[in-house]
């Protein structure tokens, strides 16, 4: 029972202890409001339009949700395919490292010229920023499949299709959830690329609208806003893998 409480203790303590060090940072530098508010005016800020930000949180959860959702899919299709091929591997690795080393920020406007206004650029945007690890993380949780587990599918003379469904699929989960946990919180920040871009609503749109009208205080109530959102879908996350893979937990240590 202390243990459990402790996991959500000291999480709340860290947050007490970062916010309280901003306070006293902006007290004791006497940082201008329009430079670094303090958290007492993110607080205001946020109290005076709270529907109207809660409106725009939901409008960017959903561009992150989708683009994620289309990052897993289109991640484990490729993810399969460069672990099922050598071939495909040696022909499509390079371009898609080349292709997560071209600034995304950069491709914005063009998204923006492609599929005009609206959600679509956005959630591509989303797509394109956390697809990587997920593919990454597919592909090299299926080619690390432990040698007793393949020899045991051949003992059994599994078929391709059984040893992959039955073998290497559930034994590369593990490594996958670890990609879609570096995914979900990138998702958040094509996401909010994307708006600043594209976008005519959404907290990334309230962070420009903000910074343009020198309101600093609501656009740090927008960001942590996003904040909170990521880290509820990251935990959401955690709680997945540990429903779904209960045996992890029972067969590695912790700490």
């Amino acid at each position: 029972m202390l243990r459990r409480v402790m996991e959500f203790g000291w999480p709340v303590l860290g947050l007490a202890a970062a916010i309280g060090t901003w306070a006293l940072a902006v007290v004791v530098f006497d940082v201008p409001e329009i430079v670094l508010p303090s958290p007492a005016d993110v607080l205001d800020a946020f109290l005076r339009v709270p529907g109207y930000l809660l409106g725009e949180a939901l409008t960017t959860l959903a561009v992150i949700v989708l683009g994620f959702a289309l990052a897993v899919a289109a991640g484990l299709a490729i993810g399969v395919a460069i672990a099922a091929s050598r071939i495909v591997e040696l022909m499509f690795s390079p371009l898609l490292v080349a292709f997560n080393a071209v600034p995304k920020v950069a491709l914005a406007p063009l998204l923006v010229v492609w599929m005009g206004f609206g959600q679509q650029p956005k959630v591509v945007m989303a797509l394109l920023v956390c697809f990587f690890p997920v593919v990454l993380s597919v592909a090299g949780g299926l080619t690390s499949t432990p040698v007793e587990l393949v020899e045991l599918a051949r003992s059994l003379r599994a078929s391709r299709t059984q040893t992959f469904l039955r073998f290497r699929f559930p034994s590369a989960l593990p490594q996958i959830f670890v990609g879609l946990k570096v995914a979900m919180p990138l998702s958040a920040v094509g996401a909010v690329i994307g708006e600043f871009s594209a976008g005519d609503e959404g907290l990334g749109f309230v962070v420009v609208q903000s910074g343009a009208n020198s309101d600093t205080a609501l656009a740090f109530a927008a960001i942590a806003l996003l904040g909170v959102m990521s880290v509820a879908l990251f935990y959401a996350l955690v709680l997945a893998e540990r429903t779904l893979l209960p045996w992890v937990r029972e067969t590695t240590s912790q700490r």
